[in-house]
């Protein structure tokens, strides 16, 4: 039996997206391991944001297929491809901010359930939901501000809420576009932790500008320049590749 970290939860295989005449994605493939982190980076304009677009569904490609596990998601919706297992964290938070920690999770859990679009009154008497919505609010760390009501979180709460969030609808990859976008360094640090945990049992893909973050978590990295890949592999591969070292990593090239 093949090891559960050798899995591939997600794979593009040949992603294009043309917007007119501009190609934003052009030839991208990409594997996307249970067990692991997979980071994309490159400069602002490279892709990066339309390639997440493509695997969430939030865009179509023109040409290329996306399989998450043994099913074609290639033209699925993204509420489709969530019931499949994909979930994503924006850059920009999605919460419910008039709702509390609470709220926002169980809602998220019953969009995941067999009979999402149920009454409120029966959806707090489904005990599955309320123990997923629960295990994720304490695998976050948020289990003391259960009551509290979203737009009173910190920064980084909001971040941990989002998470939680996504992990109530149980997915087996998780993309994460930014999520360290706007926090200082202590709650950027408590991210990251939590970050790093997610990769248990399931695939991570991951967009982030700071690259002191991304090498720290990275089990594998993909780069991108004007819609292409232009070098993947492991943190150390890439670090050595010339094109990287001098486009991209500034003084992480020179890093041992």
């Amino acid at each position: 039996m093949a090891d559960a970290a050798s899995q591939v939860a997600l794979r593009a295989s040949g992603l294009h997206k043309r917007f007119g005449g501009l190609k934003a994605v052009s030839d991208v493939s990409i594997d996307v391991h249970v067990g692991e982190i997979h980071a994309v980076i490159g400069p602002n304009g490279a892709g990066k944001s339309t390639l997440i677009n493509l695997l969430s569904g939030e865009l179509f490609a023109n040409d290329g297929a996306i399989t998450l596990e043994a099913t074609d998601i290639t033209r699925l919706p993204p509420d489709r491809r969530a019931r499949h297992g994909l979930g994503r964290a924006y850059q920009k938070t999605t919460i419910f901010p008039k709702f509390t920690v609470h709220e926002n999770v169980r809602l998220a859990a019953q969009a995941r359930s067999p009979a999402p679009l149920r009454m409120f009154g029966s959806a707090r008497s489904d005990a599955a939901v309320r123990d997923l919505a629960a295990q994720a609010i304490a695998r976050v760390g948020l289990a003391a501000q259960t009551q509290i009501v979203a737009s009173d979180l910190s920064h980084g709460e909001q971040r941990q809420l989002e998470i939680a969030m996504v992990l109530a609808t149980d997915p087996r990859i998780i993309l994460l576009d930014e999520p360290l976008a706007g926090m200082g360094q202590v709650e950027a640090r408590g991210i990251i932790g939590l970050i790093s945990s997610l990769k248990v049992g399931r695939a991570v893909l991951l967009v982030e500008h700071d690259m002191d973050a991304v090498f720290e978590l990275a089990d594998r990295l993909t780069v991108m320049h004007d819609g292409c890949v232009i070098a993947s592999g492991s943190p150390q591969e890439v670090r050595m590749h010339p094109a990287v070292r001098s486009a991209y990593l500034g003084d992480h090239g020179d890093a041992a």
